[in-house]
């Protein structure tokens, strides 16, 4: 948001996008985040949208994958300044699909880093 940057993030199923969309609208008065959903009306004026879906409605300049949402890099995706993986790393079916992702990203040729959150809620690269 500071830079300006419209976001899309993408999660599993229309479960978790409810319940992101729900913590996103309750987490903190003092740090709301403007965002909807792709179902919700005039998704392209959105500089946040929560999607389960491909493509890029609201013109996102970065993609957040949560949840074990499946990487999918195509022409489409290189218009995005930055793509994340976001995962929890004490969920072992993220990390593991984390895991996998991660391996085919590499052998496709992507350059990747690895940010490891600290227990003081920092973050540091670590690969």
């Amino acid at each position: 948001m500071e830079r300006g940057w419209r976001v899309a993030i993408q999660t599993v199923d229309d479960l978790r996008l409810k319940a992101l969309d729900d913590l996103l609208w309750t987490f903190d008065k003092t740090s709301f985040l403007p965002h909807a959903t792709a179902r919700d009306a005039n998704p392209a004026a959105q500089p946040i949208l929560l999607t389960t879906d491909g493509g890029n409605p609201n013109g996102a300049d970065m993609r957040v994958f949560v949840e074990g949402a499946e990487v999918a890099l195509d022409a489409e995706t290189d218009a995005y300044k930055r793509v994340i993986l976001m995962f929890d790393g004490t969920n072992e079916a993220e990390l593991e699909a984390a895991r996998s992702q991660w391996s085919r990203l590499k052998r496709d040729g992507h350059a990747l880093e690895y940010w490891q959150q600290g227990e003081s809620g920092g973050w540091k690269r670590t690969a």
